[in-house]
């Protein structure tokens, strides 16, 4: 798996997308039982947070030290440093499995094989994340234009599997067919922009030419959003499957 996100992890903290409360509720009332859980490269923990109050012991694991340092603390959650392929845990130990916006840096055929091994007979694994976002036209006509021309060719290829919806994504799980969802968040410019900073892209961009490609959208981008928050979606992606 590679690792892109330790250097930004105050910034992967502070301006990540969050999940939405009605997307870990329909993973929820697909699992059978409510004793442990898995999240797999947890980040900050995020996701690891929202399933703690559902489950008497949550483990929650990254590659990276740095992302761990800023993790939820809960006293139901324990993190570890640990590759997604190599699951230190005992055979048959999960009710539930999740991954949020990381399985697609994993090695899949080592991954998949970890997670049939450490999960339950009838447990459910499920893989989360969200798309490109999208907001007001004047915005979008800024942002897209970026996403595609000036870092676009700095995305790794496995950002192939997010635009694609994770819908090509090998999955070899009984699958459970998934309702498109939204996420809809307010955001003041400026933590939109302390969002757009976290993209691999950008990181790759800044090591290539030793300077930050989103000074180049962020006064135009601050002029086209005003003052106050606006409101910002973005798609999100679900595979959930039964082993």
């Amino acid at each position: 798996m590679k690792d892109h996100f330790s250097d930004v992890s105050g910034g992967y903290a502070a301006f990540r997308p969050d999940y939405p409360e009605a997307l870990v509720a329909h993973i929820l009332a697909l699992t059978p039982g409510r004793e442990r859980a898995l999240d797999v490269a947890t980040g900050n923990g995020q996701l690891a947070s929202k399933l703690a109050p559902h489950f008497h012991h949550v483990d929650a694991t990254d590659i990276s030290h740095n992302q761990l340092h800023y993790a939820h603390n809960e006293l139901n959650i324990l993190y570890h440093v640990m590759p997604a392929e190599r699951l230190d845990f005992p055979d048959a130990s999960f009710d539930l499995l999740t991954v949020a916006q990381a399985v697609h840096w994993f090695d899949f055929d080592l991954f998949y094989a970890e997670a049939r091994r450490v999960l339950k007979p009838g447990g459910i694994i499920a893989l989360l994340g969200y798309q490109l976002f999208h907001s007001f036209p004047e915005a979008d006509a800024i942002i897209r234009p970026f996403y595609n021309d000036v870092v676009g060719r700095f995305w790794d290829p496995e950002r192939h599997w997010i635009d694609e919806g994770y819908r090509t994504l090998p999955f070899p799980f009984e699958e459970i067919p998934c309702e498109p969802m939204t996420y809809r968040v307010d955001r003041t410019a400026e933590q939109l922009l302390g969002y757009i900073e976290t993209w691999s892209a950008v990181t790759h961009y800044k090591a290539h030419f030793n300077e930050n490609p989103v000074d180049q959208i962020r006064q135009t981008l601050i002029e086209a959003w005003g003052d106050g928050p606006r409101e910002v979606v973005f798609p999100l992606l679900l595979r959930v499957g039964r082993k």
